[in-house]
């Protein structure tokens, strides 16, 4: 399982013009899923994400966490995030999980973030195409792939 992790000041996600999802302050998680995943990817990766330190204290340093200043995750779903570029230029998605398993990965994946948080977060729409709007924050991006888990 990959994310790409955007600590934001404001993102949303919109489907044929219909805004679904919208948070402020906070951080946007898209998620990439492989038919190689467990819930051990889910738990590693929500672990990570809810305590990292990307949010500045009153010395305005990078010590908080999302979980500290009570911040705001919204979680796209994003196949594309295990493209393979290795042959030719167009990229191959064969890493990544067919729906019918990577489906309700993400449905535990954000329940797992919900009950990490205490509280709901917003989603995508798993499969729609989606206009994903974001002011990055810093920017800061930061990527993760718990398959390269840094102990």
């Amino acid at each position: 399982m990959r994310v790409v992790i955007q600590k934001v000041k404001q993102a949303s996600v919109t489907v044929g013009n219909k805004l679904i999802s919208a948070i402020k302050n906070g951080l946007l998680v898209l998620v990439g899923i492989e038919s190689e995943d467990t819930e051990n990817d889910i738990d590693y990766l929500v672990r990570k994400i809810v305590q990292l330190r990307v949010f500045n204290d009153e010395n305005d340093v990078m010590n908080l966490s999302v979980q500290e200043i009570g911040g705001h995750v919204i979680v796209v779903s994003q196949f594309t995030l295990h493209a393979s570029t290795k042959k030719g230029n167009r990229p191959s998605y064969i890493r990544a999980a067919r729906p019918e398993f990577s489906i309700p990965m993400y449905k535990k994946f954000v329940a797992a973030m919900e009950d990490a948080l205490g509280k709901k977060i917003e989603t995508g729409e798993f499969g729609a195409m989606m206009d994903v709007a974001l002011i990055n924050d810093g920017p800061v991006t930061i990527i993760i792939d718990s398959k390269q888990k840094d102990f």
